[in-house]
């Protein structure tokens, strides 16, 4: 690795997943104890759905401005900036119990803010890759170790539901957009003519779509986002009721199985097919969520520990897909695209729906886990049918860089 890259360069990269995946993880972890711990425990799917409406809107933007006008370094820079504001006014809104409309209202500025910035870190690292396929995994590692550091040092301050988490938040958001200021600038690619509105949305990344493996990959992913998207509001509330203290730093083993798989996606880049490996993404998702349905401390723990082996194999394969198999003028907008998919149509269906489905399964009084859990391995079940069926993994003669199939 160190051959290939400098490591002074190999650091800042390091530096940069490291502190925005523990900003993430500060706030979006205990996110759901602590609207219940302060009665607003109602618009707990509405907040978690706010991310997804901020990935319909602001990725595919600032991804646009990313790929043509601006520096992505000093894109990430502004909004990092203004992450760390928009969570200190929400984080104060909830401690001071205002209305919860306007609570709801501030977590959907903070998220408007924040969404855009995972896939404009991604597009930093990889334009600063000469190998993504061999040293991209190892990098995202850290993003991983990063929102275990949050996790463990939530609960090392007893802020599982606390607002105190949320201060915590906005000092790493703010301490990432100082970070900003050691990076190079990554200069966008040279664009000739003036932008169309359609072009400054972004929208104009939905052309990727008519490669039919980009489409496949695409709608996998936001379809497997759907029943994923109940694995942080849910799972913590289920630890609570066999009996789980500190369920934010229980929530981290699974971050532990996705650090041992991206070190081990070179290895299996080299000697699968990329679609094998998605696959076992997919597969891993169907057994993590089998097991959660046993309903018992031991089997839940293990499903929880699954959780890095579906992410990794799966979203972070994908995010190496793109990076190879797209075109460099449009490599923000294809992660920012992705993220739109994943976190904007995938989440919003998946908060309201799962919330829906929880609320089904918990009229009785106490929550019925195995037919909660078993609801979600059906939907893994259909979306994995799907992919084994349209996948193709042969190259389009308009999209292809490399033989990466």
């Amino acid at each position: 690795m160190f051959r290939t890259i400098r490591t002074a360069e190999y650091f800042e990269l390091v530096g940069l997943f490291f502190i925005q995946w523990m900003a993430m993880s500060i706030w979006f972890v205990p996110l759901g104890p602590i609207l219940d711990a302060h009665g607003l425990g109602a618009i707990k799917p509405f907040a978690f759905a706010a991310s997804a409406v901020a990935a319909f809107v602001s990725p595919l933007i600032f991804g646009a401005m990313a790929d043509r006008h601006a520096s992505p370094v000093k894109v990430l820079r502004g909004l990092t900036a203004a992450t760390a504001a928009a969570m200190l006014l929400a984080t104060c809104s909830i401690r001071q119990h205002w209305p919860p409309g306007v609570v709801l209202v501030l977590i959907q500025l903070l998220m408007l803010c924040s969404a855009p910035t995972a896939s404009i870190c991604t597009s930093i690292v990889f334009a600063r890759l000469k190998n993504s396929q061999r040293q991209y995994g190892p990098i995202r590692a850290t993003g991983t170790f990063g929102w275990m550091c949050g996790c463990w040092l939530v609960s090392a301050l007893n802020a599982d539901t606390s607002v105190l988490a949320g201060y915590a938040g906005a000092t790493i958001w703010l301490a990432l957009a100082a970070f900003t200021f050691f990076l190079p600038d990554v200069p966008p690619p040279k664009f000739a003519g003036r932008p169309t509105w359609r072009q400054r949305f972004g929208w104009d990344a939905l052309v990727l779509l008519k490669n039919p493996d980009h489409r496949v990959v695409f709608i996998t992913a936001a379809l497997f986002s759907i029943p994923l998207a109940a694995f942080f509001p849910i799972t913590p509330l289920h630890l609570q009721q066999l009996g789980f203290q500190h369920t934010s730093a229980w929530m981290s083993l699974g971050q532990v199985s996705e650090i041992i798989a991206m070190f081990t996606l070179a290895g299996l880049f080299a000697r699968m097919r990329l679609k094998w490996i998605f696959a076992a993404g997919l597969g891993f998702g169907l057994l993590r969520f089998s097991l959660c349905a046993m309903n018992s401390k031991m089997w839940l723990l293990l499903g929880v520990g699954l959780h890095g082996f579906s992410y990794a194999f799966y979203f972070i394969t994908a995010q190496i897909y793109l990076d190879e198999r797209v075109d460099p003028a449009w490599r923000t907008r294809a992660q920012a695209l992705f993220s739109l998919m994943t976190n904007g149509v995938g989440n919003l269906i998946g908060y309201l729906g799962t919330g829906w489905w929880f609320a089904v399964c918990a009229k009785s009084g106490g929550t019925q886990w195995p037919l909660f859990w078993g609801g979600l391995v059906a939907v893994v079940a259909v979306v994995m049918v799907y992919f084994l069926a349209a996948y193709r993994g042969k190259s389009s003669q308009s999209a292809t860089r490399t033989n990466i199939y």
